[in-house]
């Protein structure tokens, strides 16, 4: 049913009740409720005899006569020190939840209910209650839920992803802040390593030292690497390739050196394939080799598609996906989609998804988008709110908004930056799939495509958030797709700039403890004043409260 990555349509399969893993006797369900019921009478049981200890000692601890002679201090205190104290409580629980607020939006979560979880919760033997036996359902299910979010917080190489020299980096003199994060970089760091390097590296000294070059984290460093592999080789292909992604200021500098690229590795190409059946080596080696000649001719495409040569692009990407079929992992059709487009070229487009628009194989948001684009592009220019809400939707329409539907909750995020509700920064290097990593990457490109579309973005502005009414607990289920991942946020703010306000779905609520720390400040700072303003009235209330306590005490 689905793909790999658990981004398949849930559509096609009816839902049934998970069948009882093997091995297990219907005596662990009882067994588990019986012990939950018992660690919560544990507590309960605490709770009761500490309260009776208390009342023991009572005497011994002579509680009485302590209680009497707080209450004399108190009664003794003037109304300035109690404006004091409210004041002072006020302004601690006001940085506090100063703090929480801060630390809630930049991370995600709260700082005191993180420290809690972590640090308190062991002590308290919080962490008993979830271990379980080996064979049990409940372990069985966490290591099922762990391998989901796994596959579902997979990081993808962004097929459309910009040069560092000519784009990334300009955009850091132009500003002054950094658009990739650490992360971003050293996740490229391990693809180029993956890419453009392998075992034999070792023969020719040019491949050893871009082999040390792809994982220097210096930039510098690298491009300093790559001239001397020149040195040593002047046909040598990854070298020209780190030069034009990195050193290259502009795209036709980066177009040079990647034909450079293109010629050597063309020839590399040849020699290895005349030795790929001598040794596993040398098939290790053709394999390197192809990689190199994929990615040379998907960037030239890519440089071509920049600089408005788009049928040259378009016509190189096709003779990449029928050359190495094999490569689809590096999703080539997007790029393709993203060119036919421009050329608007619209039956081109809906035949490469009529290929990629599978059940089968994983899905993005570029393929979903591009589906709701078309069928809305057949409707957009004479739809009309009034008019549909008059006489109904037609079946042209509903093909459309069920295809925006069916976007939008595979990427939420997108239709923000397309309706421009939110501002668009560059794309990070990698994405995660329906994340707003993936949602800008994708607007970033194909904004121009839907406002080119009479009616385009109307349409989806009329939409969009009815797909929420189809999937109310997106955690749990969904319609036509597996249930939202959990942990997109995380990997999100790993991926994107700090500058960068990340989208978060669904909306979370604010942590017990920002409430808690504002409802704290709010009250201890009426207290304050009300004792400021009424210093009498307020005496009076404090020592009824204390007297109040007293009789309690003595009662007891």
């Amino acid at each position: 049913m689905a793909d790999g990555d658990g981004l398949g349509e849930a559509a096609t399969a009816t839902a049934s009740p998970p069948a009882p893993a093997p091995g297990l006797s219907p005596s662990h369900g009882w067994r588990e409720r019986l012990r939950a019921g018992l660690a919560g009478t544990g507590a309960s049981l605490w709770f009761v005899a500490g309260l009776g200890l208390l009342y023991a000692l009572r005497v011994p601890l002579r509680l009485c006569e302590n209680l009497a002679a707080v209450t004399v201090f108190l009664n003794s205190l003037t109304p300035k020190f109690y404006v004091a104290l409210t004041g002072t409580s006020s302004l601690i629980s006001g940085l506090i939840f100063i703090f929480e607020w801060w630390y809630y939006h930049k991370h995600g979560t709260s700082f005191i209910e993180q420290v809690s979880v972590s640090h308190l919760r062991p002590l308290m033997g919080g962490t008993e209650s979830s271990i379980s036996e080996p064979g049990s359902s409940s372990s069985n299910r966490e290591s099922e839920t762990s391998r989901q979010n796994l596959s579902e917080c997979k990081v993808w190489r962004n097929p459309l992803n910009l040069f560092r020299g000519a784009e990334y980096r300009r955009y850091t003199w132009v500003t002054g802040k950094e658009p990739l994060t650490y992360y971003d970089m050293n996740l490229s760091a391990q693809d180029h390593q993956t890419f453009f390097t392998c075992d034999t590296d070792f023969l020719r000294p040019s491949d050893t030292v871009m082999q040390k070059a792809w994982r220097e984290r210096n930039p510098p460093a690298r491009i300093k690497a790559a001239y001397q592999a020149l040195e040593l080789n002047n046909d040598c292909a990854t070298a020209y390739v780190l030069l034009a992604e990195e050193e290259a200021t502009t795209i036709v500098d980066a177009e040079r050196l990647f034909k450079q690229a293109l010629k050597a590795g063309e020839t590399i190409y040849r020699r290895s394939q005349q030795c790929q059946h001598q040794s596993p080596q040398h098939e290790a080696q053709l394999r390197r080799d192809t990689n190199v000649l994929v990615y040379i001719k998907r960037r030239l495409a890519m440089c071509a598609r920049k600089l408005g040569r788009i049928r040259e692009a378009v016509k190189i990407m096709r003779d990449l996906m029928k050359e190495f079929p094999p490569l689809t992992m590096l999703n080539i059709h997007e790029n393709l989609l993203e060119s036919l487009l421009e050329l608007q070229a619209y039956a081109d487009v809906q035949a490469v998804l009529a290929k990629y628009d599978d059940i089968s194989l994983p899905k993005s948001a570029a393929i979903c988008y591009t589906a709701a684009l078309l069928k809305t592009r057949t409707v957009s220019d004479k739809f009309s709110p009034e008019t549909a809400s008059r006489r109904g939707l037609s079946t042209a329409e509903i093909n459309a908004v069920e295809a925006i539907h069916r976007a939008v909750e595979f990427n939420p995020h997108v239709p923000k930056y397309l309706l421009e509700m939110k501002s668009l920064i560059l794309p990070p290097e990698h994405i995660l799939k329906r994340g707003d990593s993936e949602a800008i990457a994708y607007a970033f490109f194909h904004l121009q495509h839907w406002k080119r579309i009479e009616g385009a973005l109307n349409l989806l502005q009329c939409t969009w958030e009815g797909t929420f009414r189809m999937i109310p607990y997106p955690l749990e289920k969904g319609h036509l797709f597996y249930p939202y991942p959990s942990c997109t946020e995380t990997a999100d703010r790993e991926l994107l700039p700090t500058f960068h306000h990340v989208s978060v779905y669904p909306k979370k609520e604010l942590p017990f403890f920002i409430h808690f720390t504002a409802g704290l400040c709010s009250s201890t700072a009426m207290i304050a004043l009300l004792t400021h303003q009424f210093p009498e009235i307020m005496g009076v209330f404090a020592k009824a409260v204390s007297m109040i306590s007293r009789t309690c005490v003595e009662y007891l």
